[in-house]
């Protein structure tokens, strides 16, 4: 075994399902040396676990290394708010350019069978990963958010989505779903699970290994390059290696500028009786979120908590991540002022819980997959936040991609897609905080006006590439 490694605190680490059991405390095995494998994977989160495990299956004889800097799920994919959701972050007019909008509604019908796909395997490892697919109720709590989620739910049938894709709410049917102050209306979507992230990502490995896949917990790759993943221990040597590092990726030598790693914030709140919860809403553990532009996001655990997150922490110079980074007792305090202000009726209900991570964003904001066949470099990332369903697609294409399979997946719009670099600093820094900065201005000037914003419509452009 491994030297003991820190995973870092969380409401999803403290009720991870295993606990009480020895990994939770000691990690597994590091790599013993030097090592030669059909495919090594660089990072045992979501993609990197999602990958091995649909290789596995469809070819017990190949030799799969996962390799992890900490434990697995340490990163995103044991932090995250526990959406296992369609959204797709590529910008639809991207995707279009990039194919047509055939090929567009055709990778976001196969987003949405992704959130079914995650339940079926989670059925079928015997994974407690508390799978609730209730969907995703989005409240507009202004007149402006309300104009921006009708004119989305227009959109998003004129480009050939369904009425059971995505519906409009009134607002008796919002304050139904969720009983929130302010409710002007709202749209609801059923392509959404609920789940406890971290028992997902755990379990997964653990099916991963029953599969013959070895997992290496603290061993740090410096380098990825074609035929090699390079650690302080040694090369592990393979025909394919998949970079699978999400907002850790500039910490791999040549990729500062690959990936943008920004923060988002949770906070969650002890056990919430029943009857209080009656009168919230959420009876099918719906994911919530509102029409603001700094993003928040919520979900009623199994347990009967309320796990709420949030955009807000500043990009950090250089791209550095750190685990201080992780603790910003401001937005902490801001993120507990906003649930008490959307659900006064918790009274004084306790905070037990706040935590953070980083998450990774594409210079163009568009996430991709793909294998160099020259190299045998493959990747997938780019969620930004979104990778809970996004990195199971992923971890499917990969799959495909490796074994030379003609499928539709390996055809979808994002597959091969490459994503400029970010700008070298101090660009990086005053752009992307700047950014930041302009979505907090811009819900100011709407809660100011009660018009859409007049920044974020000058923004978007800027921030989407």
């Amino acid at each position: 075994m491994g030297c003991a490694l820190s995973v870092p605190p969380s409401l999803w680490r403290d009720t991870a399902d295993d606990a009480n059991h020895p990994e939770h405390g000691t990690p597994r095995r590091s790599l013993p040396g030097p090592a030669a494998y059909d495919v090594a994977v660089v990072g045992a989160g979501f993609t990197g676990l999602w990958t091995a495990y649909y290789l596995s299956v469809a070819d017990p004889t190949l030799r799969i290394a996962v390799l992890e800097a900490e434990v697995a799920g340490f990163g995103a994919s044991g932090r995250n708010g526990g959406w296992c959701s369609a959204l797709f972050p590529t910008p639809w007019r991207a995707l279009v350019r990039a194919s047509s909008p055939a090929e567009a509604l055709r990778l976001h019908r196969e987003m949405a069978a992704t959130v079914v796909e995650v339940g079926r395997v989670v059925d079928a490892e015997g994974i407690d990963a508390q799978y609730q697919r209730g969907g995703t109720v989005t409240l507009a709590r202004s007149a402006a958010q309300l104009a921006r989620i009708r004119a989305e739910v227009a959109t998003a049938h004129a480009r050939g989505f369904a009425y059971d894709d995505v519906r409009l709410l009134d607002a008796a049917e919002a304050r139904e779903q969720l009983a929130a102050t302010d409710v002007a209306g709202g749209m609801f979507t059923p392509h959404c699970a609920a789940v406890h992230p971290a028992r997902l990502v755990r379990g997964l490995a653990r099916a991963v290994e029953a599969r013959g896949v070895d997992v290496f917990e603290g061993t740090r790759v410096l380098e990825i390059g074609p035929g090699f993943a390079a650690t302080g221990i040694g090369r592990v040597r393979a025909d394919v290696v998949v970079r699978a590092t999400e907002g850790y990726t500039p910490r791999l030598r040549g990729s500062r500028r690959a990936i943008a790693p920004v923060y988002s914030l949770m906070v969650a709140t002890e056990p919430i009786p029943r009857p209080v919860w009656d009168t919230v809403g959420l009876a099918d553990r719906q994911t919530f979120s509102d029409g603001r532009h700094v993003i928040i996001y919520g979900q009623r655990t199994a347990d009967g908590r309320l796990a709420f997150g949030g955009r807000g922490a500043p990009y950090h110079f250089g791209s550095r991540v750190r685990p201080s980074y992780d603790d910003e007792p401001g937005v902490f305090g801001k993120l507990r002022d906003t649930v008490r202000e959307l659900l006064p009726q918790l009274g004084d209900v306790r905070f037990t819980h706040a935590w953070g991570g980083p998450l990774g964003i594409a210079r163009d904001w568009a996430a991709s997959v793909g294998l160099d066949r020259a190299t045998g470099l493959a990747w997938a990332g780019g969620y930004v936040g979104d990778g809970v369903g996004t990195s199971n697609l992923a971890g499917r294409t990969l799959a495909d991609l490796i074994l030379q399979r003609d499928t539709d997946l390996v055809t979808l719009p994002w597959v091969e897609h490459r994503s400029r670099r970010w700008e070298p600093e101090p660009l990086r820094w005053l752009g992307i905080n700047a950014g930041l900065q302009a979505m907090r201005l811009a819900d100011w000037e709407e809660r100011r006006t009660d018009r859409p914003s007049r920044v974020a419509r000058a923004m978007a452009p800027l921030m989407h590439g």
